[in-house]
Parts: C-alpha cells; structure tokens; sequence
C-alpha cells in the first residue's frame, strides 16, 4: 500500500492508536520521536520501535559504503542516534581504509552536561575494528551545539592518541536536537 498521501494523523493512529495521537499529536513529530527512552509512556513505545528501525535502516544505509559520499545520512543517523537522550553520550563511528563504516558504538555515556572520555579505551576499540579512520559524535541535550573548549581538548588528545596507530580522525560532531556542528566544517581538526 502506497502511505504517500496518507494523513500523518493517519498515519500515526495506526501505529499509536488514535486516542494517542489526539492527546499527543500537536503538529510536529520531533517532539514524539525525541520521546525519552527512560520515561516513555507506553502509547509511544511504538514510536520509539520505529525510531531504532529508522536509525538501524540509516547505519545500513552508511556500512559499507564510503561515509563521505551521503555525509547527510551520517548525520541524520547521528540525529537519530541521540534523539531523546537525557543524558550526554559519546558515539565512535570505526571506518576502513576507505572510509566506510565497520561498526557504530556508543563507548561512553555520562550525565546531563559531560561524559568521561577515555582515549586509551578508542584505541583499544580501534585496534579491535582494524579501523582506518573515525568519526566521533556527542551529545549535547541542553540544546546547544556549539563545541567546548573541554571537546576540542578532547578531540585533540583523541586525534593524538590515535595518530600513534595510524587511525586518522576525519570529524567530530556535537548534536543538539535537529542541530549539528561538525569540527571538520569549523576547522577545529
């Protein structure tokens, strides 16, 4: 059946139920997608189903294919990836030597404002992977984007660490919501 012209009313009631989607829906769906994990009720369970579908149909999109080609699916991924979060996480994306994705993993989670990084923990994964190059991602949940001084020390203590086993750092990226700044794109690399 072709959804294309289905109402998102519609199309919501059928995944939620429509007494769910009258109470919840207000005309936007971020809100309901972005939905926390921890204290979802249980009319969007569903929704958060569909979310982690969504996200693990975007790492199927982004594996095995060279990460800079769609760097909109990376970032949508990543979107995906912290949507909803309370809390600040760090995520590592392990690429080969030609930049495609070998695996996605969330190494480090911490509070509302900061996570503990810890490099030799990258390199030790890194090494497990054989990968080739990186990308890192954090969150941000109180809605800023905008990178700290703390996460460019980071990112340069990361960069150095893993220079020593010729594992290239091609970006960081800080989400915030529907935001996304990327340290490559600023210079900060």
């Amino acid at each position: 059946m072709d959804y294309t012209h289905t109402s998102t009313e519609t199309l919501l009631a059928a995944l939620i139920g429509a007494d769910a989607t009258e109470a919840r829906y207000e005309g936007r769906l971020r809100p309901l997608f972005e939905a926390n994990r921890d204290r979802a009720d249980d009319d969007l369970v569903p929704l958060l189903v569909a979310r982690e579908l969504v996200k693990r149909w975007l790492a199927e999109a982004i594996r095995g294919q060279e990460v800079f080609a769609s760097p909109e699916a990376v970032k949508q991924f990543l979107q995906l990836a912290f949507a909803g979060q309370s809390y600040e996480s760090f995520v590592v994306l392990y690429l080969d030597a030609q930049h495609r994705l070998i695996e996605a993993e969330e190494p480090f989670r911490g509070t509302l404002t900061q996570t503990a990084v810890y490099p030799r923990e990258i390199v030790k994964r890194a090494l497990h992977w054989n990968a080739a190059a990186v990308l890192f991602a954090h969150n941000h949940p109180s809605g800023a984007a905008e990178p700290s001084r703390a996460d460019e020390h980071l990112t340069a203590s990361l960069k150095t660490a893993l220079a020593l086993i010729d594992v290239r750092v091609l970006d960081h990226f800080v989400i915030a919501g529907s935001a996304v700044v990327s340290f490559a794109e600023r210079g900060l690399l």
